[in-house]
C-alpha cells in the first residue's frame, strides 16, 4: 500500500478535467470533483514561473472587487511583465477548509507546469483564503494582498513568511477598517493602507488600486529558482 502523502490537487479526487483557450492569453479550466465545480481563468502561459492566484469572497468570484480588479490584474500583469494570473472560482464558496484547498490545488496544478513563485490575494473571506493559501506555499510565496478583508480565519497569519499588504476602506459597510489591522498584529508584519470613503467593494479606487498592485506584485515575485524546486 502506498502511504506516501498526496498534494493538493490529488486530493481533490477529479473525475475530469477540461480545458479550453479562450483567446492566447486565456484559458478556461473546469475540475469536476463529487463535492463541486472548481474552475480556473488562467491569464498567460500555463508555463509561467511566476504566478499570481487571486481568491473571492464568501459568495466566490472570478472578477474580484473594485470594478473587476482580479480580471484587470490578469491581463495587464501578463502583458507588461510576464507575470500568470490563475483566478479561482470555488467549489464551496463560504467554506474555509474547501476554499483554502481549492487555491492550494490551483497552485499545485501551476507548480506541475512550472510555477516556482506565487503572491496570493484574496477580497473580504477570500482575504483568510489568501493568507493560509499563503501559509501553506510557504518559501514559494512572495507575498500576500488582503482586500477589505475578515479576521475569521486569520489566527494562524503568525505562520506566514511572505510579506502581507493590506487594503481597507475607511466607510466599509460590511467590515470595518480596523480588521485589517487585526490582522496585521495576529501576523506580527505588514503594511495597512486604508482609503477614505471607500466601502467594501473599493470602486472608487480601482484604477489607484490597479496600479499599486501592478508595481507592488512584480517585486514581490521571489528570485528565479531552479526547475527542480518544486512544491
Amino acid at each position: 500500500m502506498d502511504d506516501a502523502p498526496r498534494s493538493p490537487l490529488e486530493l481533490l479526487g477529479a473525475l475530469a478535467v477540461e480545458e479550453h483557450e479562450v483567446n492566447a492569453a486565456l484559458r478556461h479550466i473546469e475540475v469536476y470533483t463529487m463535492e463541486g465545480l472548481l474552475t480556473l481563468l488562467w491569464h498567460g502561459d500555463t508555463e509561467a514561473q511566476q504566478v499570481l492566484v487571486t481568491c473571492g469572497g464568501g459568495m466566490g468570484s472570478l472578477l474580484g472587487p473594485a470594478h473587476a480588479l482580479y480580471a484587470e490584474l490578469g491581463e495587464q500583469l501578463w502583458a507588461d511583465q510576464g507575470i500568470a494570473t490563475v483566478r479561482v472560482g470555488y467549489r464551496t464558496p463560504n467554506h474555509l477548509p474547501r476554499c483554502v484547498h481549492d487555491v492550494a490545488a490551483a497552485a499545485d496544478l501551476a507548480s506541475r507546469r512550472g510555477a516556482r513563485q506565487f503572491v496570493a490575494m484574496g477580497h473580504s473571506f477570500g482575504g483568510a483564503v489568501a493568507i493560509q493559501t499563503g501559509i501553506v506555499l510557504a518559501e514559494h510565496c512572495g507575498g500576500v494582498v488582503t482586500l477589505s478583508t475578515q479576521s475569521a480565519g486569520c489566527e494562524e497569519a503568525a505562520r506566514l513568511r511572505a510579506p502581507l499588504l493590506c487594503f481597507h476602506g475607511d466607510a466599509d459597510e460590511i467590515l470595518p477598517a480596523e480588521t485589517s489591522f487585526i490582522v496585521q498584529a495576529l501576523a506580527g508584519q505588514g503594511d495597512v493602507v486604508v482609503f477614505p470613503g471607500e466601502g467594501h467593494l473599493l470602486s472608487g479606487v480601482a484604477d489607484e488600486l490597479r496600479d499599486r498592485l501592478l508595481d507592488w506584485i512584480p517585486t514581490h515575485m521571489l528570485p528565479n529558482q531552479s526547475p527542480d524546486d518544486s512544491l
